[in-house]
């Protein structure tokens, strides 16, 4: 799972976090990648609400699911920014098949990078279910039964 962590208002979010995740979102296939949007306000708070979010969505047409970080009630830290250690946005956080944090990087990531671990976890994914199919067909690492 690729989590995007962003604020509308910020910067670095719009002109690279929000592109970068939606060209993820475009690039592999659901079924193997899941992108995740989360808006995690802890600053400007009054203007930052789920409806200005909305229309963010829409203008930006992020085409990736978008949920909202909740306030902890008491400080302006969100929970799920607070949970993850998040000092800011953007925040990238890959999180692989077995619940595993893989990459968690405040600022900008390069396409390169976040490329090269994914592909890496999907291969890692595909070696995975071709050994599970070869053990239930009754094959070890030396021979198969019948």
């Amino acid at each position: 799972m690729v989590l995007h962590a962003f604020q509308m208002l910020c910067p670095g979010c719009v002109s690279h976090g929000i592109p970068q995740a939606q060209r993820i979102f475009e690039s592999f296939d659901a079924a193997h990648v899941t992108v995740l949007g989360l808006h995690t306000v802890f600053e400007h708070h009054a203007v930052m609400n789920e409806q200005a979010l909305r229309a963010f969505v829409h203008e930006y047409r992020l085409r990736f699911p978008v949920g909202i970080d909740q306030p902890d009630g008491h400080e302006d830290i969100p929970l799920t920014m607070r949970a993850y250690g998040m000092r800011g946005t953007p925040t990238l956080v890959i999180i692989d098949q077995q619940g595993f944090v893989r990459l968690h990087r405040f600022g900008q990531v390069s396409d390169l990078e976040v490329g090269a671990l994914l592909g890496a976890l999907l291969q890692q994914t595909v070696a995975g279910n071709a050994r599970s199919a070869a053990a239930d067909a009754g094959c070890d690492g030396n021979q198969c039964a019948k």
